[in-house]
């Protein structure tokens, strides 16, 4: 029996190869095909309508989740419930814009609070902000703000927030698109990954005097990760293409705009990985896992796997289209969907928080 599957495989997968419609069609549509066999298993759906999902955190077998359009959505033994988030400010609609990075504070189960990063609009423009939430009654209420006037524009926002082994909280914003130059300015917060105290002061050893600015010379970084020795790592949206991981040093430049991609300049870093010229994967939240990092890709409608040893690139989880941010703990590697951020084409009852076995992929 297992002969003739195989057989049978191998029939389709010759036959998928001499058809000359599909792959670049459906890439078109956002729907990238696999020339190669699935996963073992297929993902399973633990939550499913989700509204613009953004990020994902956990605690104990509790699921949290931010969703763009101003929501937090909270999963337990298979129920979901949407709670209500207020803010001090008005929530930008803005393209990509809105309730973006969250993360849970580490004494949460005492202080139910969490970290938030959002983008918002008043008289005098738009903006990002990192702030504290408290979660009272079922709903997220704004308590404390943290850091203010983070650069925005229509585009490149940034966004993410994780806490990293040292302690400290850490963002990625975005170089706001309508001013590149501002990435590599050591003294605007835009363009940055940026280090904080939780109780938002600067933490003395960060590399410039004064300032929460951790690297600079970036794009619209969204990802953020460290492995098990604490060096850290960050995905970068590239022009077109040319995205980036790279490694993250304390006070290092990463170029934006002055090059990008393998380009390579003195005294500015050059990528780990890098989608090249004729390639894009938009890489958005990741995390680490054995010598590996796995990125979230929106236009690469992928799990991506990068290998830091081998330096090899492969999809570990694809056909499900855009995917916004990735979790592990243990074997289980967790992700959502983003097909109804207005770029994707929704499956049926998109978006989903999906998980499945490392082992399986």
């Amino acid at each position: 029996m297992k002969k003739l599957i195989g057989v049978w495989l191998l029939a389709i997968i010759w036959l998928a190869g001499c058809s000359n419609a599909g792959e670049n069609e459906v890439e078109e549509k956002g729907e990238e095909m696999e020339a190669s066999l699935p996963s073992r298993e297929e993902p399973s759906i633990m939550a499913d309508e989700l509204d613009i999902p953004w990020s994902i955190d956990k605690t104990g077998e509790t699921f949290y989740i931010s969703e763009r359009q101003g929501s937090i959505v909270k999963i337990q033994e298979g129920k979901k419930e949407r709670q209500k988030v207020e803010l001090e400010k008005r929530l930008s609609t803005a393209a990509e814009a809105g309730f973006l990075g969250f993360v849970l504070s580490p004494d949460f189960a005492k202080s139910n609070e969490a970290y938030a990063y959002y983008t918002y609009e008043n008289s005098s423009g738009q903006f990002n902000r990192i702030v504290i939430l408290q979660l009272q009654d079922g709903i997220w209420k704004e308590d404390k703000l943290l850091l203010d006037k983070i650069p925005s524009g229509q585009f490149h926002h940034g966004g993410r927030l994780e806490i990293g082994p040292d302690g400290k909280l850490y963002a990625t914003t975005g170089d706001a698109a309508t001013d590149p130059e501002i990435a590599q300015d050591a003294g605007s917060l835009g363009g940055k990954i940026l280090r904080m105290n939780l109780d938002g002061t600067i933490p003395s050893d960060n590399p410039f005097p004064d300032s929460y600015v951790y690297s600079y010379g970036h794009r619209n970084p969204q990802g953020l990760a460290w492995s098990d020795d604490g060096t850290l790592y960050a995905s970068d949206h590239g022009p077109e293409a040319n995205d980036e991981i790279n490694q993250i040093m304390a006070g290092k430049n990463y170029g934006w705009p002055v090059i990008k991609g393998n380009e390579k300049k003195e005294g500015m870093e050059s990528p780990l990985f890098t989608s090249g010229d004729d390639e894009t994967w938009a890489p958005s939240g990741m995390d680490y896992h054995g010598g590996k990092l796995y990125t979230a890709a929106l236009r690469g409608s992928a799990v991506l796997e990068f290998d830091l040893e081998t330096r090899e690139i492969r999809k570990a989880v694809s056909n499900l289209g855009r995917i916004r941010d990735v979790f592990i703990e243990g074997d289980s590697l967790y992700f959502i969907s983003n097909n109804t951020d207005g770029r994707g084409n929704p499956l049926e009852k998109d978006d989903k928080l999906y998980q499945i076995s490392l082992s399986d992929i």
